[in-house]
């Protein structure tokens, strides 16, 4: 029994060079932290409770936000003609201040404007409907057969 090849194992021993590879250096210890110093405070004064540090969002124009809401007023049919106008004017001015002073809200705006105008062609659109109908009912009303005979 003793005769018998013994079977040759496919990898190294972990730990142990595969045959004539060179041996790499074994890895440094870690080293142990340097020592901190104590915290030393800055030479400023803290902020007082609730005053932010340094960064103060940017303000959202107001007639932005008006102007969106008008505009919506308008075109669900709360304030038909005159949230419309209403959305549009003071979407325009509130392009003019974003320009000028630089603040956020100018999709607002532009929500405002695009649906003021839509709920103001809606508006005309409906309006001509509604005297096209009236003036087909007089009309039909003027042809009518009905005679009184008195």
């Amino acid at each position: 029994m003793s005769d018998q090849p013994q079977p040759q194992q496919p990898y190294p021993a972990p730990g142990q060079p595969a045959s004539g590879a060179p041996v790499p250096p074994p890895a440094p210890p870690y080293a142990t932290p340097p020592q901190q110093q104590a915290y030393q405070p800055a030479g400023y004064p803290l902020p007082a409770y609730g005053q932010g540090g340094g960064y103060q969002p940017q303000k959202t124009n107001t007639l932005a936000v008006v102007s969106m809401i008008a505009s919506i007023v308008g075109f669900i049919w709360l304030l038909p003609v005159i949230g419309s106008v209403a959305g549009v004017i003071m979407g325009h001015i509130s392009l003019s201040q974003i320009k000028r002073t630089n603040e956020n809200g100018r999709g607002m705006a532009l929500a405002g404007l695009i649906v003021g105008y839509a709920g103001l062609a809606l508006a005309i659109v409906g309006i001509i409907i509604v005297a096209s109908l009236i003036g087909w009912a007089i009309e039909q009303d003027s042809y009518s057969t009905y005679s009184s005979s008195f």
